[in-house]
């Protein structure tokens, strides 16, 4: 099981109320960023280009908690930088399971093996550890040798302590699908709860500018990669709903809902998407209801958005669209 079926339940509760209650636009999973401070500088990462004076911030317990009831999701993304560096991590992590939110912890892995010790194993509690590929391949995409081997190390080691642990990876331009799938292969055999994949993101400040990959790029690298999973001959482990898989394969064509997964950080609600610097609002509500949302997605027009296909994006948008009663079979058989 990838999306397990409590998490599955409450998503799917939580959806329906919001649409009982009229709401057009409602957000599913806070992507809460308590510092961009990084031990590693990923060239396709564009977080770590801030100013020092910014780097050296941290959120506040208190202050994620408030953005998580302002928004009102019930699913925490933990990305930064590396939460892991913060030094309430464990109290912030404690407090939005105590409120029952499902909350993944995105690392690195560097210091995961060490940190085990501040958290509890829960069902609301999963770390996603950041994986690109095999050994070579992901020791070259964060720029740094032996990170492959710490990472897996850890991910091992939580596992045997009972935690949930999945995996995210990126996919660039000129990634190898064969090797994708062997590094897919090799995930199994680590038996993680799930594994979490999307294109490149778009990091306007990213130092690398050149291995994002185009709208027919993406559906054609994820047709070969997917193509033994489609086909029944490789039954991986994903952690998504199957409906935005189907998305990046070019099967369902969807717009993107850039609402679905907003951005909390410590500049505040960034507008209008975690991929875009175009400022930030103080406040959740001046986010949903003074962005002009019409200028944003690939029916827009906006160049920023013509490729982008990415999950925080998307994956809102398909997990709406598994609510709808020809598309609940298959969502469901993706849970058991």
């Amino acid at each position: 099981m990838a999306i397990q079926l409590q998490q599955a339940l409450e998503v799917g509760k939580y959806i329906v109320t919001q649409r009982l209650l009229g709401k057009k636009r409602f957000p599913l999973v806070l992507m809460l960023e308590p510092l961009f401070r990084c031990n590693l500088a990923c060239p396709g990462c564009g977080k770590i280009q801030h100013r020092t004076e910014i780097l050296k911030r941290n959120l506040t317990p208190q202050e994620c908690f408030a953005a998580v009831e302002e928004c009102g999701v019930p699913v925490v993304s933990i990305p930064g930088g590396e939460p892991l560096l913060h030094p309430q991590i464990e109290e912030i992590v404690r407090g939005l399971v105590e409120r029952k939110k499902f909350v993944y912890l995105c690392t690195n892995g560097l210091l995961l093996k060490k940190s085990l010790h501040k958290f509890q194993p829960s069902p609301y509690l999963t770390f996603s550890v950041h994986l690109d590929g095999l050994r070579e391949h992901h020791d070259q995409c964060v720029d740094r040798p032996g990170v492959f081997d710490q990472a897996v190390a850890a991910i091992r080691v939580a596992k045997a302590q009972g935690f949930r642990v999945t995996t995210n990876t990126t996919v660039f331009e000129g990634t190898d699908p064969q090797a994708m799938q062997e590094f897919f292969d090799f995930l199994a055999t680590l038996e993680v709860d799930g594994m979490m994949i999307s294109p490149g993101y778009s990091y306007e400040w990213a130092p690398d500018q050149e291995h994002f990959l185009k709208q027919e790029q993406t559906r054609a690298l994820f047709r070969a990669i997917l193509a033994p999973w489609k086909s029944g001959k490789k039954a991986w482990n994903f952690n998504h709903n199957p409906l935005f898989l189907d998305f990046l394969m070019g099967e369902k064509d969807y717009e993107c809902t850039p609402w679905g997964s907003p951005s909390y950080s410590v500049l505040g609600w960034q507008k209008p998407c975690y991929l875009l610097n175009e400022g930030h609002y103080a406040t959740w509500k001046e986010l949903l209801e003074e962005t002009e949302w019409d200028n944003y997605g690939r029916a827009s027009g906006n160049p920023k958005c013509a490729d982008c296909m990415v999950h925080c994006g998307y994956e809102p948008t398909a997990a709406v669209d598994a609510m709808k009663p020809q598309n609940m079979g298959r969502a469901i058989a993706s849970i058991f």
